[in-house]
């Protein structure tokens, strides 16, 4: 997708007065990641961590069980955050990956205003959806996380294993996400978001 029409889309969803310095198609970098914030207590017992349920995960990657799932992201990809419950790391990733969500294609979009950092997704397509579908998606733009931008107290640019091009947004609370783009596209637009939120 062409990058001005994000730009369109994001210029739509800021406040008035409100300028966007700086935006950034990506999403959050393979590897372990915060746990999600505290949920409502529940009835159901708490899953046990046993060597079966990780070899499982492993030889049959559609069975999935969460601490065998975060323990392959760790061997597989490293850590792509850290954080405790509740923290804005941890809020940032569950609004990005919401329980129960759809199986519809949607697209991250990190955008900085001259007062917040704003977190979006694009409105779902299916796979063959074709070019209407993209315009539509991008109308159904919206804001899902949103922070002052003196809750980021880094953003930096690095090398995580083979990749070049991993953001790092570290917050006030001293938790930390990582955004990654696939290697074959430019870094350009995350160096942007990295400038736009130390300057």
């Amino acid at each position: 997708m062409d990058e001005s029409r994000y730009r369109a889309a994001l210029d739509r969803l800021v406040e008035p007065g409100e300028r966007v310095l700086a935006h950034a198609r990506a999403d959050v970098g393979g590897g372990l990641t915060p746990p999600p914030p505290p949920e409502p207590a529940s009835t159901a017992a708490p899953g046990r961590r046993t060597v079966g349920s990780v070899l499982l995960n492993v030889l049959v990657p559609l069975a999935t069980w969460d601490r065998g799932d975060r323990l392959v992201d760790l061997i597989g990809w490293g850590i792509a955050g850290r954080g405790a419950p509740g923290s804005a790391a941890s809020r940032l990733h569950r609004a990005l990956t919401p329980p129960g969500t759809d199986l519809k294609v949607r697209e991250t979009l990190l955008a900085v205003t001259d007062r917040r950092l704003l977190v979006c997704r694009t409105g779902g397509v299916t796979l063959l959806g074709g070019r209407e579908a993209e315009e539509r998606a991008l109308a159904g733009t919206e804001v899902v996380w949103a922070v002052p931008r003196a809750e980021v107290a880094s953003a930096r640019v690095g090398w995580h294993r083979l990749n070049p091009k991993r953001l790092r947004l570290t917050f006030a609370d001293g938790s930390w996400l990582a955004f990654t783009v696939p290697i074959a596209e430019s870094g350009t637009p995350l160096r942007a978001v990295a400038a736009a939120l130390a300057g």
